[in-house]
């Protein structure tokens, strides 16, 4: 009864009370959309750090650091699903929910409202009555009371008839009969008004006014239980999100900094031993000079000869050298260039001079080339190059090589158990057809289990040859025996059992391990080619052009023949081993000794 007078206040409030839950929905409309785009958003980062298929990097992920990284990442995943849930439930339990609701409180409150607009109209139309009544009976008690006195008058009037006394008291007579009729109306009236005012106001409006307040509660608790359920869905999706966080630290605790470090050594290690010492080389006597018992040859003292390194040939090096100094190392003739025709050798003289433009560098100097060298390993260069190996994996090192021959063999023997599946399953289908024609016909497999038998033998074949490669590295079976390798210039050990104890339990040059064989026996390696290993390196530049001073027959693998004032372009100088590297043209090149030649050199030249 308190805001019985407010009714207009009331619906402006009740209107604003709309407003605000509106305004409430389009702030949860907002939040989701965040949610979702966050939960994009997260997804997207998770998807840019993911490892591509087929590359370099998804290799990267065997580390224990980086497969936390990866696991983060996939919690990262999860992590904005949980977000999508958010949105999701948001949505449906309050947006959806309290859109229908808001549009359903407009109609009732449209409904309260109408009724308390009619029963407003209701009164108004009672009080109007009631004041219509009242002015009429007020103009009838005015009227009557006039006739009164005009008839008052005229009975007073001697010189009046007495029919007009007569007709003035009978229409002060119906005045009056006219003021009493409209008093019983008025009264009627009235009593009737003060009903249903009393109705309108304890009744009608108290009524319209409980559902109104009614409705504006519902409203209130609506609006309160929304903001519950809005905290309840974040909070339902807390023990996922920890779970995640948990499985986060989890990966982080599993990062074995030991197991990493044991998989990169696993990973680079070749499998070649360490080079022995270098020994001291006496230069006071040139001419009989040893090579020393730790040349990278792997040279075995028979006594006889020595294996031979050609120019066209190729083996598991050491992969710390340089091309250049690799090539100056195993292809240069070992043994002391002759001395120049008609003359004595003037290396031959103990403490003599030496040979015309034979310049020698000191021991240290060339040990620092040698260990300064830029390292070039062979599967590096092929992969920088882009070319493909060879199809044993030789141009890798050991260890290396033994691990892609073992994924080559798991390889195929997972396709040779996929192909027999398959020729399994139409077997057995041919076997249904056979007892069932109806279902199919039988002969129409028949080409493709051959087909299948065909690839299954192929795929064994291939297993077999790869296992032999296999075996091979691993020492199960005994080396292949080849053509042996040639070396570019025959000489002659000085000291065969200290070469024999040097070259004891070294690597072969293709790479596997070899005991050490009798003196008379020569060493066997595959005879492939050393080019191929280089075949997209550079040619080696000129540092100069020389003069032949005499002629030279190069007999040797390694050297090349030159006539007496031949003009010739210098690729390599004179190492103090007595020989210089020349080239003919493109295609010619080789070793001559220093004091057959006069060397110009040019380092503008190429």
């Amino acid at each position: 009864f308190s805001l019985q007078d407010q009714f207009d206040n009331l619906e402006k409030h009740t209107q604003w009370g709309i407003d605000v839950l509106e305004k409430y929905i389009k702030f949860v409309k907002e939040r989701t959309e965040i949610e979702l785009s966050y939960a994009k958003q997260l997804r997207n980062l998770s998807k840019k750090y993911q490892p591509k298929k087929n590359s370099k990097e998804e290799e990267e992920y065997r580390y224990t650091s980086t497969r936390a990284f990866l696991a983060t990442l996939n919690e990262m995943n999860d992590y904005a699903g949980q977000h999508e849930v958010i949105s999701e439930n948001m949505t449906s339990l309050i947006t959806a929910e309290l859109t229908r609701y808001v549009q359903e409180l407009k109609q009732e409150r449209k409904s309260h409202f109408h009724d308390g607009r009619k029963a407003q109209q209701h009164i108004e139309t009672c009080w109007k009555q009631l004041e219509a009544s009242k002015r009429r009976f007020e103009r009838d008690c005015k009227e009557a009371d006039r006739a009164q006195q005009y008839f008052e008058k005229m009975d007073a009037d001697i010189n009046v008839t007495k029919a007009d006394v007569e007709k003035a008291r009978q229409q002060a007579q119906l005045r009056h009969q006219m003021a009493e009729d409209s008093k019983a109306e008025y009264s009627s009236t009235l009593q009737k008004f003060n009903s249903e005012q009393h109705e309108h106001y304890y009744t009608h409006i108290p009524n319209i006014f409980q559902k109104i307040q009614e409705m504006e509660e519902r409203r209130i608790v609506r609006i309160g239980e929304s903001m519950k359920t809005f905290a309840e869905v974040d909070r339902q999706v807390i023990p996922i999100i920890g779970k995640c966080l948990d499985e986060i630290t989890k990966a982080a605790e599993s990062v074995d900094h030991k197991n990493d470090s044991q998989m990169v050594i696993e990973a680079f290690k070749s499998g070649f031993e360490p080079p022995g010492d270098i020994d001291f080389e006496d230069f006071t006597q040139p001419m009989k000079r040893t090579v020393s018992e730790s040349s990278l040859s792997n040279s075995r003292g028979d006594g006889k000869s020595e294996p031979k390194f050609g120019s066209k040939s190729k083996g598991k090096l050491w992969p710390f050298i340089k091309k250049n100094k690799l090539m100056s190392l195993l292809t240069s003739p070992h043994q002391p260039p002759p001395p120049p025709p008609a003359s004595a050798s003037p290396s031959a003289v103990p403490n003599g001079p030496q040979s015309p433009k034979q310049q020698k560098e000191p021991l240290s100097h060339r040990f620092n080339e040698f260990m300064t060298s830029k390292p070039k390993i062979h599967c590096f260069r092929s992969l920088k190059r882009g070319g493909a190996g060879p199809e044993d994996f030789s141009n890798l090192p050991p260890e290396q090589r033994r691990k892609k021959l073992q994924q080559k063999v798991d390889e195929l023997n997972r396709d040779i158990q996929k192909e027999m599946d398959s020729r399994d399953a139409l077997t057995k289908m041919k076997d249904v057809y056979i007892k069932n024609p109806q279902m199919g016909d039988a002969a129409s497999v028949d080409h493709r289990l051959a087909e299948l038998g065909q690839n299954i033998e192929k795929l064994r074949l291939e297993a077999q040859k790869f296992e032999g490669w296999l075996a091979e590295v691993e020492g199960r079976l005994p080396a292949r025996t080849e053509q042996p390798r040639r070396q570019s210039g025959v000489y002659e050990a000085q000291n065969p059992s200290g070469v024999n104890s040097c070259a004891q339990d070294r690597e072969s040059p293709d790479g596997s391990y070899t005991e050490e064989q009798s003196q008379e026996t020569e060493m066997k390696v595959p005879a492939t080619d050393f080019d191929d290993e280089f075949d997209d390196e550079e040619p080696l530049p000129t540092i100069g052009t020389c003069k032949a001073l005499y002629t030279f027959e190069g007999q040797n693998e390694g050297t090349i023949s030159v006539a007496e004032g031949e003009m010739l372009y210098v690729i390599e100088e004179d190492k103090g081993d007595g020989w210089t590297r020349i080239r003919r043209n493109e295609d010619e090149e080789g070793y001559v000794p220093t004091s057959y030649v006069e060397v110009y050199l040019d380092k503008n030249a190429k």
